[in-house]
């Protein structure tokens, strides 16, 4: 899942970046209304968290602007207020959610899993392929009733496979939904991430459709 944060407090902006990769998200961060307009038509931006208070304007004028350049993305808006006036303001304008500064980490995860659930079309939490089992809202991976433990990249992957069961997703999607623009990338990480997984849950828990990409079958050899 590939998340634009739009917001000027660096010590913020640092924090929701930390826990978000390390969660397994893509995150990339935009500190004015200029930088978040740039980036938009960049990446294909699962979620923005944009921030009211920027130092060039109101964030509720780029939800407009967001709209158009990435249709169906999800829009989070981080306030530091919590008057009813303002949620609505935000809701009004387009927004899909808000959340009230200061919030918890695991508050916007779960806000954030909620969004890829919703795009999915994943009703449960939890999905079974076999005898392999994705926990997405408790990030846990088991097979065979075993715990797996798993990188964060090796997580994004899985979280992303385990999704959308019904897509092949592409070796570039893939990369998109794990990787930042500041990440360094290397032109075989999907390949490897998936090699790495397949000896942890066997080796046709992933299968290779040659020409198109993966997709996960939570079969075990």
């Amino acid at each position: 899942m590939r998340v634009l944060l739009i917001e000027d407090d660096a010590a913020l902006a640092a924090a929701t970046i930390y826990h978000l990769k390390r969660n397994g998200f893509a995150t990339d961060h935009a500190a004015t209304l200029a930088l978040a307009r740039a980036a938009l038509p960049v990446a294909p931006w699962d979620a923005l968290l944009l921030d009211l208070h920027l130092p060039d304007g109101d964030g509720l004028s780029l939800i407009p602007v967001a709209r158009r350049a990435v249709p169906g993305v999800s829009i989070i808006v981080l306030t530091a207020s919590d008057k009813v006036r303002d949620r609505v303001r935000g809701l009004d304008a387009g927004a899909d959610d808000y959340l009230v500064k200061p919030f918890a980490p695991e508050e916007l995860l779960a806000r954030l899993r909620a969004v890829e659930r919703r795009r999915s079309g994943v009703n449960s939490s939890v999905v079974r392929v076999g005898a392999l089992v994705v926990d997405l809202t408790g990030m846990r991976v088991s097979k065979g009733g075993m715990p797996v433990t798993v990188t964060a990249k090796e997580w994004g992957v899985l979280r992303v496979l385990a999704s959308r069961l019904d897509r092949i997703h592409s070796k570039a999607a893939l990369k998109e939904a794990i990787y930042g623009f500041d990440d360094e990338v290397s032109s075989n990480t999907v390949e490897v991430f998936v090699r790495n997984i397949r000896a942890k849950l066997g080796a046709n828990s992933i299968e290779n459709v040659r020409g198109l990409g993966y997709r996960l079958t939570g079969e075990a050899s």
